[in-house]
């Protein structure tokens, strides 16, 4: 295998029971992102895993943050789940190598692996190409001038000149 990680992408999120779908939603996108569509359900599914169990070891009186992270390092997808909580043993996930790191800080790595699609390897993943567009409303308001009153922007300065003060 080759360890040379290709591509990052993560999201920092609030230890608490909300953070399960948010990470499911976030590693969906990045996956759709890197045209790696027929992994987003096995790895939308470990990655739940992966953060149900840091949620449910976290305090819900002061819940931390977490970051759930995903990498493509070689020929594999890596999701890892960092969060404060001291190093614990890693949740069992069906099929899939799993780990724990501790950090130095006291904080820990829990990380899952799966394997990429045969033949692909994270160098040969595009990287997202995203094109620069204006919105809908943007395009709909071409050549129009815009109107501003300045009794409404004397109103605005006016208010943050107050805030400024507080």
């Amino acid at each position: 295998m080759n360890a040379q990680t290709a591509q990052v992408d993560d999201l920092q999120l609030v230890a608490l029971p909300s953070a399960v779908n948010c990470a499911d939603l976030f590693v969906r996108f990045a996956l759709t992102e890197w045209a790696l569509r027929p992994m987003r359900d096995e790895a939308a599914q470990a990655a739940r895993q992966l953060v149900t169990s840091t949620v449910e070891n976290a305090d819900p009186q002061a819940p931390g943050m977490i970051t759930v992270r995903t990498l493509l390092r070689g020929d594999r997808l890596v999701i890892e789940v960092e969060d404060n909580v001291p190093a614990a043993d890693a949740p069992s996930l069906a099929g899939l190598r799993t780990g724990v790191a501790p950090l130095p800080d006291g904080g820990r790595v829990v990380w899952c692996e799966l394997p990429l699609p045969d033949g692909v390897t994270a160098s040969a993943v595009p990287l997202p190409r995203r094109e620069r567009r204006r919105s809908l409303a943007a395009e709909q308001l071409e050549g129009e001038k815009a109107e501003v009153d300045p009794e409404v922007i004397q109103r605005i300065l006016y208010g943050l000149s107050r805030a400024e003060e507080d």
